[in-house]
């Protein structure tokens, strides 16, 4: 019998969402802008949450013992149909190779990988700052992985009253966005106080996105976050079509 129309390809259990998600396991609110609130993305995405991953472990722990879990949880957003592998934490850019080797899809583990193109876009005499949820446990590790300069300008919120100890430390499951907001703002403006070439600022931590705009308007500078890098790497997966 002559085929009357298109052929529909199989191989997947879901369609029509391209872009994998690897989410730590938390109880803290995921509002609008963050990495785990779907709705904050303007396409479709799939999550997958990998069990006994707590912000503290990775973020604290530098995610030790954790990696099979991570290969295996993306490993099943494959198999559901992803086609590009990121993560909602970017204490994780420590698996980005391994990720990328077992997974055969494009992985972009940690917004900090977008550190090189942002500094190739300033102008002679500045440089790229990083805002990070954790200073202090943000090691020349974790910035190899992604590509960074082991000398860029560093700030984190662990000094702040609300965003550091609910999402890290999970002393309660509900949170002040005004006082979550306010210490990633004073991260940043510590950062370029200390640190006045500072030209462009990317935030480490996914769950940033909802403070961008605040942390732009006081400093006064461009800043980069996990949206940013997703958008970017969707775009690429689903190219937009023209005519």
């Amino acid at each position: 019998m002559t085929s009357t129309g298109p052929i529909a390809r199989g191989g997947k259990a879901i369609y029509g969402a391209p872009l994998g998600i690897l989410m730590l396991e938390a109880r803290f609110p995921r509002i609008f802008g963050d990495m785990g609130n779907a709705e904050t993305w303007p396409f479709p995405v799939l999550y997958r949450v990998v069990r006994g991953a707590s912000p503290e472990k990775v973020v604290l722990g530098g995610a030790a013992g954790l990696l099979p879990d991570f290969v295996e949880a993306a490993r099943d957003l494959v198999r559901l149909g992803a086609e590009a592998i990121t993560t909602n934490c970017g204490f994780l850019a420590l698996f980005q190779k391994e990720l990328a080797e077992a997974v055969g899809v494009p992985v972009a583990t940690s917004s900090l990988m977008q550190v090189p193109w942002v500094q190739a876009t300033l102008p002679p005499g500045r440089r790229v700052g990083i805002v990070t949820v954790s200073a202090a446990t943000l090691t020349p590790a974790h910035l190899s992985a992604a590509g960074v300069p082991l000398d860029t300008p560093i700030a984190g919120t662990e000094g702040g009253c609300e965003f550091f100890r609910v999402l890290i430390k999970a002393e309660k499951d509900d949170m002040d966005v005004g006082l979550a907001e306010a210490d990633v703002v004073a991260a940043g403006r510590d950062l370029v106080a200390r640190h006045p070439e500072v030209g462009a600022i990317v935030l480490e931590c996914t769950n940033m996105p909802p403070y961008a705009a605040a942390l732009a308007e006081a400093v006064g500078r461009p800043v980069y976050d996990v949206y940013s890098l997703v958008s970017w790497f969707h775009a690429g997966v689903r190219p937009r079509r023209f005519r």
